[in-house]
């Protein structure tokens, strides 16, 4: 067994289940120690205790509400110890609204952008200099498919995953020749928690492409990431949804999204 002090660290926000969930059992069969980070405190709980009995890391749970800049400071205040082992940051937490931008929560959304954009700034900004200071390190900021197309019915979702895609690929650029890669990973469906945070119903149609195993989504985010890929897109259907995003006329798209968004808020209200 591997001492912990020679172990690198992982951080994983948005660990207590889904996307966030499987990076940390996959980083742990790496040998990673892990920082698992969410709200949920008993799940993470659970989950650091089922890493350490497998795979023999060391696991912490931290409970942290990242729409709260103190919260996302005080993560970075108990990593600073660790910052000479400090090799990875997942930016995975996250949330979508669904509706007609007039009608949703203005809090809500406010918070979606605090999640989604400002606390993978501020993480990163805070561990990046970290992994530079060593020329070793990675990032994945956990992005969408959405990205690549603006979203009527979910437009700050949409918004959000496209300004973490934007910001992704220009630290990828400013990295280059570092030792440190940052990757921005884009999947498609996915079958989490995601479609009833956003309020939408398990039952209603996936956003146009088949859905994606998480295990095939995270494999995919680490084999990019590692092998220095500035963008992941996990499945065939999504990349060529990716590449028909930036071919079709704007107007048309909209109108596409607009209807799959629509028929989805409908399956929902059912």
């Amino acid at each position: 067994m591997t001492e912990p002090a020679s172990r690198p660290l992982a951080v994983v926000t948005g660990a207590s289940s889904g996307i966030g969930e499987e990076f940390a059992r996959q980083l742990a069969a790496r040998g990673y120690d892990l920082v698992l980070v969410a709200r949920r405190v008993d799940r993470l709980t659970v989950l650091a205790e089922r890493l350490r009995a497998e795979h023999k890391v060391e696991c912490t749970p931290v409970e942290a509400d990242l729409a709260r800049p103190d919260d996302r400071d005080r993560l970075c205040d108990k990593l600073q110890p660790e910052r000479a082992r400090l090799e990875m940051l997942v930016n995975n937490a996250g949330f979508g609204t669904h509706g007609f931008f007039h009608e949703t929560d203005l809090q809500r959304e406010l918070e979606l952008i605090d999640v989604n954009c400002a606390a993978p700034v501020h993480l990163t900004k805070r561990l990046l200099p970290w992994m530079l200071e060593r020329r070793r390190g990675y990032v994945i900021n956990v992005a969408s498919l959405s990205a690549f197309t603006p979203g009527p019915v979910m437009a700050m979702y949409f918004a959000s995953k496209a300004f973490l895609l934007s910001f992704s690929e220009a630290l990828w650029e400013e990295c280059r020749d570092t030792g440190v890669v940052v990757t921005a990973l884009c999947p498609g469906p996915v079958r989490t928690e995601f479609q009833r945070t956003a309020g939408l119903s398990s039952k209603s149609r996936s956003s146009g492409t088949t859905p994606v195993a998480v295990e095939r989504v995270v494999a995919d985010g680490l084999a990019g990431v590692f092998s220095g890929k500035r963008v992941v897109i996990p499945g065939y259907q999504a990349r060529m949804a990716a590449l028909l995003s930036r071919l079709m006329p704007k107007g048309r798209a909209l109108k596409t999204v607009r209807a799959i968004q629509e028929e989805r808020r409908r399956q929902s209200r059912a």
